[in-house]
């Protein structure tokens, strides 16, 4: 893919300390994926809507930048720890490529919160099995996703050969991981894979398994990888704003005006709201626009010239929050134009 060839010549010159570069294929679960999805399911949009896609695991974000290649806003997450290189790959492609890939390091493990409150498509390809809390983290995440893209390996058998594939079981492993490997932790037969995703909330619409050729479980079996299709039984698809006051009427199909002063609404669970907005060039510098819940300042930002800016803010948890939005000062209505005009909002993303 020409996207493929791209990345590859910017990891080529981007000198990356050792251990260098994520080795394995990010792209390879991808290729599965016109024999997995059916019907409508097979194209993105129905899927994703207007919402973000979460990567969980990203690597080196391989994957999070195909994604944003195509316009769709993506949250890239791994942990330090147990990243191939500790992340630098990730944050270093995004530099290079110029990106707007969100990208959080959280550790799954350890009292997380997913980082956006919404994602149309969770990907969580090969996490499954390096997680101590595997129940936990899919239960939080079908809160929080509509659909998931996951696959995990499976054991048709326990470590004595015998046959457990029709038993909704898992295997802990000991102090030397699964294949060496002493970051995985559980293994599921393919029954406890399915009782494992009903029990935390999730319906499974396309569903696959194949053989991992190259890799061996229990020293004798091949392993095998199921990669399937989730929808949430969990997701909350309340709309995520509504305007209050201080708007104009939208223009052109594409923005509105602001008064100096305006609001909006935010539903349940949003913790992130950024404006897109463009700084006119007869609206003298430097403008400030100061960020409010209940009375609070939660953020400020400096507009310093005219031209498009991302203002983001993180508001507190509530059952709704309004927020409140002011500005150092606007346009005041003229002989063109009877209208108070303070800034133009091209777009509001949530999450």
């Amino acid at each position: 893919m020409e996207f493929q060839a791209a990345l590859r010549r910017a990891k080529h010159e981007i000198a990356l300390p050792d251990p260098g570069w994520y080795p394995w294929d990010s792209f390879g679960t991808v290729t599965l994926l016109d024999r997995l999805l059916t019907g409508p399911r097979r194209f993105p949009e129905p899927m994703l809507g207007t919402d973000p896609v979460l990567d969980i695991g990203c690597g080196d974000g391989d994957l999070s930048f195909f994604l944003e290649s195509f316009g769709y806003r993506v949250c890239a997450i791994d942990t330090p720890p147990t990243n191939f290189n500790r992340m630098a790959g990730v944050n270093a492609l995004k530099t290079a490529l110029d990106s707007s890939v969100r990208i959080e390091a959280i550790d799954l493990d350890r009292g997380f919160e997913i980082p956006i409150r919404r994602c149309g498509l969770a990907l969580f390809f090969g996490i499954l099995y390096h997680l101590k809390n595997p129940y936990g983290v899919l239960e939080s995440l079908a809160s929080h996703a509509r659909y998931c893209l996951l696959s995990t390996a499976i054991t048709r058998f326990a470590p004595d050969q015998t046959g457990v594939n029709h038993l909704p079981v898992a295997f802990l492993a000991g102090g030397d991981g699964l294949r060496g490997d002493g970051t995985n932790y559980w293994i599921f037969s393919e029954s406890g894979l399915r009782t494992l995703l009903d029990r935390t909330g999730w319906e499974v619409c396309d569903w696959m398994v194949s053989a991992a050729e190259n890799s061996v479980l229990w020293e004798t079996q091949r392993d095998e990888r199921v990669i399937c299709l989730l929808r949430s039984r969990s997701f909350d698809a309340t709309p995520a704003t509504q305007l209050v006051d201080g708007w104009h009427v939208l223009e052109s199909g594409a923005w509105r005006w602001t008064e100096r002063r305006f609001s909006l609404s935010v539903a349940p669970g949003n913790q992130r709201v950024a404006l897109k907005v463009t700084v006119p060039e007869n609206l003298a510098p430097p403008l400030i626009l100061t960020a409010r819940v209940a009375c609070d300042v939660i953020a400020t930002h400096e507009l310093p010239a005219p031209g498009d800016y991302e203002c983001a803010q993180h508001i507190p948890p509530g059952p709704e929050v309004l927020l409140e939005f002011e500005l150092g000062h606007a346009l005041p209505p003229d002989a063109k134009d009877g209208r108070e005009r303070g800034i133009l909002v091209r777009d509001i993303e949530i999450g």
